[in-house]
């Protein structure tokens, strides 16, 4: 059995991040997140009704705590097992797993689906794709907000999508990475308000604690990419970004998506809860595609960044 070498982990990340770009998404029978989500639909049918505040708050605490604790879990079991095979089996196999914590490819795809019908004019056909991308209801929302939630969720899914599941996975392997996924799927299906008010405290409050670095490390890739790959004004990221950081109820979001304004020169909007980068023109449909290209650039950049994360956790290690 080889102990973890910092390399090998860094290979597992990379080819991880090829897998999915190239691979097809793996099936709902075999996904590790379609089952992180059968988990927590599972034990949901146990919680307690909605009016019982104190029940609810304790049963969510205890999923907060038992669906990443088992994820985590099988991940470490998986490692291990993998360690003993070898270093080849470890790379080849770790990275496949790692690959379904994490979506490049399809964040990209799922924001020029929503491009592609904004710009032939099918607003239906645009709310609809715009529902892979966003939790809030679509049906009513006008074409302009209808582009801002898509940037947005673009912007703010720098953090979920990739930079989180990579950090976690730089810092503490594949146990580290399941466990992080877990909580991110825990915070979508439970933790907002309405049924889930107290059953899902614990699951939203975990969620905001886990992403407090990912989204602000985010936040400064996305200051760092626009300037260097795209071209674009880094001071007036930075400007929007710490002016209206604090106008979304996250205390996470409102540093990618201020980020995401201020460098694509846009106001983004949802109406009743925040309008960040007022002052800026409204965006269009190829602002959409604008900010795809952007998330990619600051996947790109953050490659090396996790590398070196790993380097240091393997020297610390050793």
């Amino acid at each position: 059995m080889w102990s973890g070498d910092w390399r090998i982990e860094a290979a597992t990340l990379l080819v991880a991040i090829l897998v999915d770009l190239v691979a097809r998404e793996a099936p709902p029978a075999i996904h590790p997140v379609v089952w992180m989500g059968k988990l927590i639909a599972w034990l949901e049918r146990l919680l307690p009704g909605p009016d019982r505040r104190l029940p609810a708050l304790v049963a969510g605490v205890g999923m907060a705590a038992l669906v990443p604790a088992a994820s985590g879990g099988v991940a470490w079991l998986a490692t291990s097992f993998l360690r003993q095979v070898g270093p080849v089996a470890y790379v080849m196999a770790g990275s496949v797993l790692l690959s379904t914590t994490f979506a490049v490819r399809e964040l990209g795809r799922a924001a020029n689906r929503t491009r592609s019908s904004m710009e032939s004019g099918d607003g239906e056909g645009a709310r609809r794709s715009l529902r892979s991308l966003v939790s809030r209801d679509t049906r009513a929302l006008a074409p302009p907000l209808v582009t801002m939630a898509a940037i947005e969720s673009v912007a703010e899914n720098t953090t979920d999508s990739f930079i989180g599941p990579w950090l976690a996975f730089a810092l503490f392997g594949l146990p580290g990475a399941f466990a992080y996924r877990a909580i991110n799927t825990l915070d979508s299906m439970i933790g907002y308000r309405g049924r889930y008010e107290y059953v899902g405290k614990a699951a939203a409050r975990l969620d905001d604690l886990v992403n407090l670095i990912p989204a602000r490390l985010s936040a400064l890739l996305m200051l760092v990419a626009g300037r260097l790959l795209c071209g674009l004004p880094a001071a007036r990221g930075r400007r929007i970004a710490v002016r209206d950081r604090r106008l979304t109820e996250s205390p996470n979001a409102g540093w990618t998506i201020g980020a995401a304004a201020g460098l694509l020169g846009v106001v983004l909007e949802k109406a009743g809860h925040y309008r960040i980068g007022d002052g800026l023109r409204d965006p269009t449909g190829a602002d959409i595609g604008a900010s795809v290209r952007l998330a990619l650039a600051v996947a790109a950049t953050a490659v090396p960044v996790m590398v070196a994360v790993t380097a240091l956790r393997g020297s610390g290690a050793g």
